[in-house]
């Protein structure tokens, strides 16, 4: 690991005006996936700002009737919430999915909401990857691609986002509140958030130099049954090959993201008309345009049998 400098913030909007004043500074909160990526040196930040101290812990309830998420509030804390169990139970359950119970009591809202892909050629600083230097090359396309993108992939990247809490989110249409340096804020919806890799597969997100997040904002609850299947080589601690969030409705109708087939959670609402007719229906419009390797071709039916195992269960 390089050598870095250290500061704590004393407010969201200093700790956004550091970053903004430092190219090569990173916000650290839980630290489970930076630290991990300093340690290897495919992060290589000159300045870390703690964020631990800014009191962004909390949930409480909007006056829209949803709850607002701070950044700061661990992935443990979130999924044990009564609040969430009762009335997002697809988001407590795709939390519960993801990493380890130790893992949990660490990671951070924001924090799941930016880390990085586990893209094999992304850790392997052998390898050319477009995310890790752009311009280098995406190693994964003709390669072992077998976890990697199906749909929303382009010529300089398939590397899937992995986080299970994201999808989770993306179904319940949620808000991502930031602070910029400033001390203007904003408010992005989930769909918007993560960025498709085109030609800049580096850039992951629309944040800007600085921008720090601050909540995330649930709407008012979606009634109707809360599932997330999350199909894996393993059963815990492993990422998605591909994993459904689902509210589905008495009368059939509902709402379906998918992680592990994209470099964002995957949603097209125009699928969604498709449900009643059944998870064959669905999933062909989800996946409209996929481009799959020969390694992953599969996911495309695992998609559908995964999305009818959820639909059979909203039924049962």
């Amino acid at each position: 690991m390089r050598a870095f400098t250290y500061e704590r913030a004393a407010s969201p909007v200093q700790a956004a005006a550091a970053a903004a004043a430092n190219p090569d500074a990173k916000f650290i909160a839980g630290g489970t996936n930076l630290l991990d990526l300093m340690k290897l040196e495919i992060e290589t930040p000159t300045h870390l700002i703690d964020v631990n101290g800014l009191g962004l812990d909390t949930i409480e309830a909007t006056s829209e009737g949803g709850l607002r998420v701070g950044a700061l509030v661990r992935n443990t804390d979130l999924a044990a919430d009564e609040r969430v169990r009762r009335n997002y139970g697809v988001l407590s359950r795709a939390i519960l999915a993801g990493a380890s119970g130790q893992l949990r009591n660490r990671a951070t809202t924001a924090g799941n909401l930016l880390q990085r892909t586990r893209c094999p050629y992304f850790y392997d600083t052998a390898q050319p990857c477009n995310k890790r230097q752009p311009g280098s090359g995406c190693s994964a396309i003709g390669g072992f691609s077998r976890q990697l993108g199906i749909v929303g992939t382009s010529e300089a990247c398939i590397a899937t986002n992995p986080s299970d809490m994201a999808v989770g989110l993306r179904v319940l249409d949620a808000t991502v509140e930031t602070m910029k340096p400033d001390a203007t804020t904003r408010r992005i919806a989930i769909a918007e958030f993560h960025r498709l890799p085109g030609d800049t597969p580096h850039i992951e997100t629309v944040l800007e130099r600085g921008e720090f997040i601050t909540a995330v904002t649930l709407p008012s609850p979606v009634g109707g049954k809360h599932l997330y299947r999350k199909v894996r080589d393993r059963a815990s601690y492993a990422f998605a090959l591909v994993s459904v969030a689902a509210v589905i409705q008495q009368d059939g109708t509902g709402r379906v993201a998918i992680g592990g087939v994209a470099h964002k959670p995957w949603r097209v609402e125009a699928a969604e008309a498709e449900l009643p007719r059944g998870a064959k229906a669905a999933s062909e419009r989800l996946l409209d345009g996929a481009k799959p390797s020969h390694e992953n071709a599969f996911k495309v039916t695992l998609v559908e049998r995964t999305l009818g195992s959820v639909l059979e269960e909203a039924r049962s």
